[in-house]
């Protein structure tokens, strides 16, 4: 199976590199890992692979419904914390699965280069742009031939107006629409699936408030969906 053949090709993972983490759907529900016994012979196909590749599940509660689907596995469990599974992202029936990797890395500035839209002279493109004489240019060229010299003037000018600058992580960054109502509503949320998972609370009553918060959430974004098109004209650098 697909899920055995990922565990097996693992093995030369490990041998590039000390510690291997994977985590992912492996859909084998008839497999008690207490007991590290299985029902069906493709699920006591896939124990065998993990048992050879010594690696170990991580993973205690059920991540869909009442079956344990989607496996953490690693081959150093010292270096797996704080595995926990905790609630639904967006309409997904499959519960969130949180995790650190303890490692240890060096930081690296990005070397990779991306265009400043923040600090882009628009105006001086748009007049740039108008002093091309594109129709005498594009006389006589087909639709290809056409594109290449638009394609080719638009870069060139690009250049002039618009700076580079070095592409920065978005990681930390929270999103526009996250406003501090947003927020409760999502630590709500995880207190309610808290709740339900030991019986709290009725699976009905969390739904309720899962769907609460998705409806919140689709009204923040498409809130400053239309703010940010409202405010285009007058305010170029806030949609970037």
């Amino acid at each position: 199976t697909r899920s055995q053949a990922l565990v097996t090709r693992s093995q030369a993972l490990v041998t590039r590199s000390q510690a291997l983490v994977l985590m992912g759907d492996f859909n084998h529900p008839d497999i008690c890992w207490e007991s590290n016994t299985a029902v069906h012979r493709q699920s006591r196909k896939f124990l065998e692979s993990v048992g050879d590749n010594f690696l170990v599940q991580v993973l205690e509660e059920s991540t869909r419904g009442k079956a344990l689907l989607d496996l953490l596995l690693t081959n150093r469990e010292e270096i797996v914390e704080e595995a926990i599974v905790d609630g639904n992202l967006g309409g997904s029936d499959h519960e969130m699965v949180e995790f650190r990797i303890l490692t240890q890395g060096r930081k690296e500035s990005s070397r990779i280069q991306s265009l400043d839209f923040r600090k882009a002279d628009f105006d001086s493109l748009r007049e740039l742009m108008g002093k091309v004489p594109w129709e005498n240019n594009m006389r006589g060229k087909g639709v290809e031939e056409s594109w290449l010299y638009f394609k080719e003037s638009l870069l060139r000018l690009q250049e002039q107006t618009i700076p580079m600058c070095r592409k920065k992580s978005k990681y930390g960054r929270r999103p526009a629409w996250l406003n501090s109502e947003i927020l409760a509503r999502l630590k709500h949320k995880k207190a309610a699936y808290k709740k339900w998972k030991i019986g709290q609370m009725t699976r009905e009553e969390y739904k309720n408030i899962v769907q609460a918060c998705r409806s919140e959430i689709r009204k923040a974004k498409s809130h400053l969906e239309l703010q940010l098109a409202g405010d285009v004209r007058s305010n170029k650098n806030g949609f970037f």
